[in-house]
């Protein structure tokens, strides 16, 4: 299951993270024990469970099932079934925002990374042209739900790749390099791309080599 962080000072659908992670544990108890795929819930205790009325249980419920935490189920239109997202948000972290100078510290620590993918991971076919950040940072806030990288990545020149070790797959060279970023901060998402025209906009180039 994907690992999923919500943060402070934010709603979500209307309700701060810890509201909406209470709530969604209320609805997982009623579950527990029952195969997912034949788990369901009425829409009445789902209102119950997120301590809502019934106007508001409605286009709260609609809400969620636009997003993708519910499934109605077809043959009655009051249940519904919980989706992989809504147990991504039951089980999510509850965080601080990400403050921007701690962000920079972040950009800092990614430009030496990069640096050491690219001149010490020979065995990974890949190495990074560039990277730059994007979303929230590029706005004015000060605190920050999430440091968006697109990291632009290019085959590796032949000379530079190890001669007595097995070079991985393309597939799982960028595997490695996805999960080397992430590891700096759960805030950290990562895209990689390869043509700097397919960087999402607007975006401020951090590494270029």
């Amino acid at each position: 299951m994907k690992a999923r962080t919500l943060i402070t000072q934010r709603l979500y659908f209307g309700m701060d993270a810890l509201k909406l992670r209470a709530s969604t544990g209320r609805a997982l108890a009623r579950i527990v024990g029952l195969p997912r795929e034949r788990a369901r819930i009425s829409g009445a205790n789902l209102q119950q469970d997120f301590d809502v009325d019934t106007r508001e249980g409605r286009a709260l419920l609609e809400e969620l099932v636009t997003a993708g935490l519910l499934q109605p189920v077809t043959e009655r239109n009051d249940d519904y079934r919980l989706t992989e997202r809504f147990f991504e948000f039951a089980a999510a972290r509850v965080v601080e925002p990400l403050q921007r100078p701690r962000a920079k510290l972040l950009l800092a620590a990614a430009c030496k990374l990069a640096e050491r993918i690219n001149q010490e991971w020979a065995h990974n076919p890949l190495e990074i042209e560039a990277f730059a950040v994007y979303g929230a940072y590029m706005s004015r806030d000060h605190q920050i739900d999430e440091l968006s990288l697109g990291i632009v990545v290019r085959a590796r020149a032949s000379a530079a790749r190890a001669r007595f070790r097995r070079v991985l797959p393309k597939a799982d060279g960028a595997d490695q390099i996805r999960a080397a970023f992430r590891e700096l901060s759960s805030f950290v998402t990562v895209r990689l791309v390869t043509d700097r025209r397919a960087l999402p906009r607007p975006f401020s180039m951090v590494f270029d080599r």
